[in-house]
């Protein structure tokens, strides 16, 4: 086996790569790229155990001990290791940047195993050759055949086949591989991911028969009452006569000859679509082989500034997809990938935009299968050049542009006969250039049914649709109406060609961490301006790498963990799905936010928005509930609502829903309570991604009286506008104790302290990273709204000591009915203050407590909460609430919240980020129960304040303090007490990490805050 991948001698004669793969393509017994076909062409799958040997550079194989490994996998994963560790970086290359030059230190494994061919397969007659295929392996390899040299192979994601039919023998044969992990098409493979080295995607044999068809494609189209088919076969005379056939469609014709092979109409033919994921099986039968294919018939187009499928405008609710495991990193497992993309469906995610190389194969036939649209990208990012400039960038040299031609080709072929892919991209984040240009020109030569993408086209000079990243919604406005002003990189002359193209955002609102903010945001501007086309959250799920903690259990890795010399820590851990399959309430949102139907609830009736793109919603029932202070009243299903794509319709209560509503002197509402309507879209029948009864959308509303004079007004009591009054002459009941500072310390026989003032929380990924600009409370749309450059908000809050606040008890005044503290709360070395006073009331049903949190003048920084915080015994280890649930929300995130009555464990009300954040706020509450075990221990009644505004709380085992100083979970401090943050407000959460910050209208200014609360004695604590 040679020492090293890149060389310059002769491959025959020294077993070296061919100069050619100096820049990243393959050599040897290397053939063209072609479909993955389903075929009766025989095959050998090699996948299993191989024998394996590693070393750290390639002189050290020959020194290192055989064992084994399983094929495909990651050497790096699984191994302790023993065979290097993952790597990972976000934009930065974990070597020098000297193209096509790789470090002498080069880890280099090799692979061998023995098989035996069936016999008959040396039979020329029968067979005109033998595939060896490798659709997966990172970066650069060698294959030898009995000793004998085969070719090299580069790009990791792509497919790559060679014919060993002159190295096959009869019996044993054995396969060898060698597989460094750096190489000159490492360059093109910056990708935002970890570097993963090994054969990580199946090995396979083919058997290529006498009269087989090498490749086919069947284009298809789609016109209202048929489908058009455009087939495309690559054959040898010896194929024909050739027979295609669909029987669902009843088309059946034979070709004679190549030259007979024509575009066909069939009449009949139902359109593919996301939602509507129609697929016809085909048949193939040549001489020697028969390929069957499944065939969805669609148009793409573009007219105007509109992107098109089957002539209705496409938005796009998708996500960027990696393909990351915890265990097994980029090895394709098909169940995993079918749970992974119905839920998708789940959530209404309607397309994939494949992040950044082709999928493995089997998954864009899933897509196909179960309806997502796809944006197809090529297996290219070389984002590390950006930092010099983008000095020497591979997508400028012309020593690079045969490395780029074959990446596309070899990116189009194989999946050219997805219906589900609707776009091409040439890559991500790669500069611009002509080699970029060459690619896109290949691409339109050679399919024109589908668009060109790539967002690094700025100007529009090659590409077909305008396409950016984490553009603001000031920019949006601009781009989707008709403005003048220049866009981003282009004179405006070209700022106007990009605005005579669909506009779609490949990336916006980074899911990293608790988050995204905002969702809404970009949503109603895909709805105000047609031009544009939705577009793609970054991104789907974490790419955690399971580790076992000191204290024995698991927690995800992300970068440092596993000593590399430079890294991008957690950056890769910004899914809407957690590592181990979670969905995030940040998909909740999303969800909510990108309901393929909209629900809203008016006076007598429901307006029913379809807003898919081709389905209509017989498929749905409307299902309808009324709940008194979140409790049950009644149920039912209003009558079917088929309303076409596209279009709205209202759909009355009838009278059941109507009489509870209030309008035909039916029963009211509870006299000290709220009563709220809640509608839910729901499918009829099961679906292959989803049960019968499954949520698509929903919707509420607060019951109002269309009579007043039949249904009486909420009253100010509990539950009401105002908190009651304490009792006259009432005394402080004995078992709620104070410390000689006003300080609580027992509350109905349990240990409990505070409040103490609550301004910090533990950052968020949003918080902690500035990776877009700061509003700080501005109006982003004045002027371009591009915001301000300014440091990340939890370094303001640091800063400004929100996290080291200290107490100075000013005022403390207290009778037999009463006590009132007035606390000056400030940092060290710090100036500014927030005075928090609190007024304790005797009251009947317990004690009455109002706090006011007043701040000095001089605060300049967007706050993180405005709260107080108790803390409690550990054994309070639940709690039921009437709020908004039933997961965390936030100011700009509360799509997915409802007003109800919830109840969760400790464990449930937070969620285990990958790195411990701000976690488990619910805001808009009315009562709260603290229980320990099914034991009610406390009661807490929240009242609005003198502006209607309701407080939130949160219920955590650690402090925000506690949380903000893990870098993993494990990293927490044993739990000794449950902490209870009644927040009067918190800031939201925004997408700041790669993105937009917190919209002013979520935003925390510091300001005057009130609490009142009624803190209740249960029966648990009753005396």
């Amino acid at each position: 086996m040679p020492r090293s991948i890149p060389a310059t001698a002769d491959a025959e004669s020294t077993g070296a790569v061919p100069r050619s793969a100096d820049r990243g393509v393959g050599s040897g017994a290397r053939v063209a790229p072609r479909s993955w076909l389903r075929t009766d062409a025989p095959r050998q799958d090699l996948s299993g155990e191989w024998d394996f040997r590693f070393g750290r550079t390639p002189e050290a194989l020959e020194e290192a001990p055989w064992g084994t490994i399983t094929v495909p996998s990651h050497w790096v994963l699984g191994h302790d290791g023993a065979y290097g560790e993952p790597i990972y970086t976000n934009i930065r290359y974990p070597f020098p940047v000297e193209p096509p030059h790789v470090p002498d230190e080069n880890p280099t494994g090799d692979y061998r195993r023995t098989f035996e061919p069936p016999a008959d397969w040396l039979d020329g007659e029968r067979f005109h050759g033998v595939r060896l295929r490798f659709d997966g392996v990172e970066s650069a390899y060698e294959v030898r055949l009995n000793g004998r040299f085969v070719g090299t192979g580069t790009g990791s994601r792509l497919a790559q086949e060679f014919d060993v039919a002159a190295a096959l023998r009869p019996g044993s044969n054995e396969l060898q591989v060698r597989v460094q992990q750096w190489s000159a098409g490492s360059y093109l493979e910056d990708q935002d991911q970890w570097w993963l080295p090994g054969i990580f995607r199946e090995v396979t044999l083919e058997a290529r028969p006498a009269g087989g068809i090498e490749d086919l494609w069947l284009r298809t189209s789609w016109q209202e009452g048929h489908g058009g088919l455009d087939p495309e076969i690559r054959a040898g005379a010896d194929a024909f006569p050739i027979r295609l056939t669909i029987p669902e469609l009843g088309l059946d014709v034979t070709w004679s000859g190549p030259d007979e092979v024509r575009p066909l109409t069939v009449a009949g033919a139902e359109p593919w679509s996301s939602e509507q994921p129609r697929l016809y099986p085909a048949t193939i039968a040549a001489r020697g082989e028969t390929v069957t294919q499944r065939i969805g018939f669609r148009t793409v187009e573009i007219v105007g500034d509109l992107f098109l499928v089957n002539g209705r405008r496409l938005v796009f609710h998708g996500m960027n997809r990696h393909e990351a495991h915890p265990d097994r990193g980029r090895v394709f497992d098909e169940a995993h990938a079918r749970a992974d993309l119905a839920r998708m469906k789940r959530f209404n995610v309607n397309a994939i935009r494949t992040s950044h190389y082709p999928p493995h194969p089997r998954l864009l036939d899933l897509a196909d299968e179960l309806g997502l649209w796809v944006v197809l990208e090529n297996d290219l990012e070389t984002h590390g050049f950006e930092e010099g400039g983008w000095v020497a960038n591979p997508s400028d040299d012309p020593a690079w542009h045969a490395a780029y031609l074959d990446r596309i080709e070899r990116t189009f072929e194989r999946d050219k006969n997805h219906a589900s892919i609707v776009m091409w991209s040439l890559g991500n984040e790669a500069g611009t250039g002509a080699n970029l240009a060459a690619t896109a020109a290949w691409l339109h030569d050679r399919d024109a049914g589908r668009p060109v993408h790539y967002e690094g086209d700025h100007t529009g000079a090659y590409t077909d649709v305008y396409s950016r990243m984490y553009a603001t919604p000031a920019e949006l406005i601009s781009i989707g109406g008709d403005g003048t002003a220049s866009l981003l990189g282009c004179t405006p002359a070209e700022s106007a060609r990009q605005r005579s193209k669909p506009f779609l955002l490949c990336e916006y609102a980074h899911a990293m961490g608790n988050g995204p903010g905002g969702l809404g945001l970009y949503e109603e501007l895909f709805d105000r301006f047609p031009r544009l086309h939705g577009g793609f959250i970054w991104e789907w799920r974490d790419h955690g790498i399971r580790r076992t903690a000191p204290d024995g259990s698991d927690y995800f890795a992300y970068g440092g963990d596993f000593g590399e010399v430079i890294h991008d820590g957690n950056f890769v851990m910004d899914g809407m799905v957690l590592s181990d399959d979670v969905p995030t309430p940040g998909l909740h949102e999303f969800a909510a936010v990108a309901a393929p139907v909209r629900l809203t609830v008016g006076a007598g009736e429901l307006r029913v928005e379809n807003r898919r793109h081709s389905a209509g919603t017989g498929d749905l029932a409307l299902r309808w509930r009324v709940e008194d202070d979140g409790r049950p009243v009644a149920s039912g299903e209003l009558p079917a609502a088929a309303v076409a794509a596209g279009t709205t319709a209202n759909v009355p209560f009838g009278p059941e829903l109507s009489g509870l509503m209030g309008s035909v002197g039916l029963p009211a509402p509870t006299p000290a309570g709220e009563r709220w309507l809640t509608v839910e879209a729901v499918l009829r029948a099961a679906t292959p991604w989803a049960p019968a009864g499954h949520v698509v959308s929903q919707a509420q509303g607060r019951v109002q009286a269309q009579s007043p004079a039949r249904l009486a007004p909420l009253p100010t009591g509990r539950g009401g506008s105002v908190p009651p009054r304490p009792g006259d002459g009432a005394r402080m009941p004995d078992d709620v104790v104070f410390d000689g500072h006003g300080s609580l310390r027992r509350l109905f026989g349990l240990e409990v302290s505070g409040p103490q003032l609550a301004l910090f929380r533990a950052p968020t990924d949003n918080d902690a990273i500035a990776g877009g600009p700061s509003y700080d409370g501005a109006d982003p749309l004045a002027g371009r709204g591009e915001g301000v450059t300014a440091p990340p908000h939890a370094q303001r809050w640091r800063e400004a000591g929100l996290d080291r606040l200290t107490a100075r008890v000013e005022e403390l005044a207290s009778d037999d009915g009463s006590l009132r503290v007035r606390t000056r709360w400030a940092p060290a070395a710090g100036r500014d203050a927030v005075w928090l006073d609190a007024h304790w009331e005797a009251h009947p049903d317990g004690v009455l407590l109002t706090l006011r949190i007043d701040p000095s003048r001089g605060w300049n920084t967007i706050w993180p909460r405005i709260g107080v915080r108790f803390e409690l015994p550990a054994a309070i280890d639940g709690a039921e609430w009437f709020g908004l649930g039933p997961l965390e929300n936030y100011p700009d995130s509360l799509a997915a919240a409802r007003v109800g009555r919830f109840r969760a464990g400790l464990d449930e009300l937070n969620v285990r980020y990958a790195r411990p954040q701000e976690t488990g706020h619910r805001g808009e509450l009315r009562a709260l129960s603290l229980t320990a075990g099914e034991q009610e221990r406390v009661r807490i009644e929240a009242f609005p304040d003198e502006r209607g505004r309701r407080p939130g709380f949160t219920l955590s085992p650690h402090t925000a303090e506690q949380i903000a100083a893990a870098r993993h979970p494990f990293e927490l401090p044993p739990v000794t007490h449950t902490q209870l943050y009644l927040d009067a407000a918190q800031n939201g959460l925004g997408s700041r990490a790669c993105g937009i910050d917190v919209w002013p209208s979520a935003a925390l200014r510091p300001e005057a805050r009130t609490l009142r609360l009624l803190l209740h004695r249960t029966a648990a604590t009753a005396r």
